[in-house]
């Protein structure tokens, strides 16, 4: 079986908590935080937090598709953020912590709805509201400053705002350990 690779943008709170969980998830090849879905071309890290220029914190998930699905993802991804909660995660709150998945083709963009139309009522059923996370076409991505890339793994005792709902997904997340 030969290995292909695959990309998505997700967008689920802090670029630093995100990259550290998928930094450790089997499969994925690489983990770039960056910026997209606003106004300003190739903006600053200092601009982003403004919340003026309409970005989100993100990151580009590369993965092996012989090792993890993008169903996976998804499903790790929903898990490890609130998705219900509008511009915020944990502490970290503005538009550029807002839930979303960027996707690269129209296959990817049915298996994120198909996702979140099937979380979506266990996390009703525990007393969550409707999931906000946007769902569209990938926008231009741009890679935040070099030392905001692998934040968490250099600084060890970093802050990270995001904690999940404890609501595991309807078919489990399938990370191996």
């Amino acid at each position: 079986m030969s290995s292909a690779t695959e990309s998505i943008v997700l967008g689920g709170g802090c670029f630093w908590c995100t990259e550290a969980v998928f930094d450790r998830v089997q499969g994925v090849t690489d983990v770039e935080s960056g910026y997209c879905n606003g106004s300003v071309v190739n903006p600053s890290y200092e601009q982003v937090c403004t919340g003026r220029t309409g970005h989100v914190e993100v990151v580009k998930v590369e993965f092996d598709t012989a090792q993890i699905s993008l169903r996976e993802i998804l499903e790790i991804f929903f898990v490890v953020h609130d998705p219900t909660t509008l511009n915020r995660q944990g502490n970290d709150s503005g538009t550029q912590y807002r839930s979303g998945i960027y996707a690269f083709d129209a296959d990817q963009r049915a298996a994120a709805e198909a996702s979140k139309a099937s979380y979506s009522p266990r996390l009703a059923a525990a007393g969550y509201g409707p999931i906000t996370t946007e769902i569209v076409d990938a926008p231009e991505f741009y890679y935040a400053e070099d030392y905001h890339q692998q934040y968490l793994a250099k600084n060890p005792s970093g802050y990270c705002g995001i904690g999940g709902t404890g609501v595991s997904c309807p078919i489990g997340v399938g990370v191996k350990a």
